[in-house]
């Protein structure tokens, strides 16, 4: 075969795999639709596709009951876990990618901990004179940019490498769990029990206010992560080649540390903990897409958007009439498939 052939070849051989992962990204998304109309149906009052359809876009086909519990109850609710999912699955592809770790998320690195001690401090100290609803979701917030910036110092000196930056992201998780126990210790049985409930993780906290914010600083942070795409994948080639091809490696984790802390603590400063989506998400989405940032990142978010919405409508039909922290719903499906998918990469 003649170098024009072997190109064309591999050229058609590119042009199909990018038509398939298109097809993959269409079909997950019209999956994540799917999952947000069952998602808002789902609860005490079950509500048919059909009426939640003529709910959200036919409004004078519905009732007035429909409508409230559709608009107002659950639907922020079901797009909250949409935007969480997409902004956890984001953040977890990001991390992974940057650190070379396949076990780097959000969680792991120690951001999730840092912020429910900080919301376990507000819980336990009153707030400092704010309304719940404000205090706690600023107190989660700051403390996981805390714990981000610390990760920040680290990643701008020349000599740390990888390795040191998930091994410091470890012990800052250890850390604040160990905080965090301390102050359950020393808490009254109440505000406890109110500590306990915030760790789990829980999407009823959501109001149209707070979704807008979560919605609009996710969608900042992935539009600056897009930038860098190109930069992303050559890093998955290696730190060497990467340089060699003109990346600059400090400022690239810097500017993706910094997106992603921002991007994950807002999301998990209004939900509470959800672990294992910003690492399960991502290996989903290699296993299915590859490396290419383009795609990659993507289906990262649409699988974690469609992961956690799976979730919320699992916790609500495992005891009926009542409201399962989804946070725990999240653990219990991810821990045996994050299993799965380690047995599946090893065969």
């Amino acid at each position: 075969m003649t170098g024009a052939t072997l190109v064309a070849s591999a050229m058609a051989g590119q042009r199909r795999r990018e038509r398939r992962r298109w097809r993959l990204l269409f079909g997950m998304t019209l999956f994540c639709c799917v999952t947000l109309v069952i998602d808002i149906g789902t609860g005490p009052s079950m509500v048919s596709p059909a009426q939640v359809l003529a709910a959200l876009f036919r409004a004078e086909a519905a009732d007035d009951m429909t409508l409230a519990i559709v608009n107002d109850l659950r639907l922020p609710m079901a797009l909250m876990a949409l935007v969480v999912g997409c902004a956890l699955g984001a953040g977890g592809a990001e991390i992974q990618t940057l650190l070379n770790n396949p076990m780097a998320s959000p969680y792991t690195l120690g951001l999730a901990a840092a912020a429910g001690f900080g919301a376990a401090i507000s819980i336990f100290t009153g707030g400092f004179g704010l309304h719940p609803a404000m205090s706690v979701p600023l107190g989660a917030f700051v403390f996981a940019m805390l714990a981000s910036a610390f990760l920040f110092l680290l990643a701008g000196f020349a000599n740390i490498t990888s390795t040191m930056l998930v091994l410091a992201g470890i012990a800052l998780l250890f850390f604040f769990q160990s905080l965090l126990s301390l102050l359950q210790f020393i808490a009254s049985p109440e505000v406890g029990q109110q500590i306990l409930f915030w760790l789990f993780g829980s999407l009823t906290k959501t109001t149209w206010t707070n979704l807008w914010v979560t919605l609009g600083v996710t969608v900042f942070c992935i539009t600056l992560l897009f930038r860098d795409a190109w930069k992303l994948t050559a890093l998955r080639l290696g730190e060497a080649r990467a340089q060699s091809l003109g990346v600059d490696l400090t400022r690239l984790r810097l500017t993706t540390l910094v997106l992603t802390g921002l991007m994950t603590s807002t999301a998990i400063s209004f939900v509470g903990i959800i672990g294992f989506v910003g690492l399960v998400a991502p290996h989903v989405a290699r296993l299915l897409a590859g490396e290419d940032q383009r795609f990659f990142l993507p289906l990262s978010m649409i699988t974690g958007a469609a992961f956690l919405s799976m979730a919320s409508i699992i916790s609500k039909v495992v005891i009926p009439g009542a409201l399962f922290p989804v946070g725990i719903v999240t653990a219990m499906v991810g821990v045996p498939f994050f299993f799965w998918i380690m047995l599946a990469r090893r065969r």
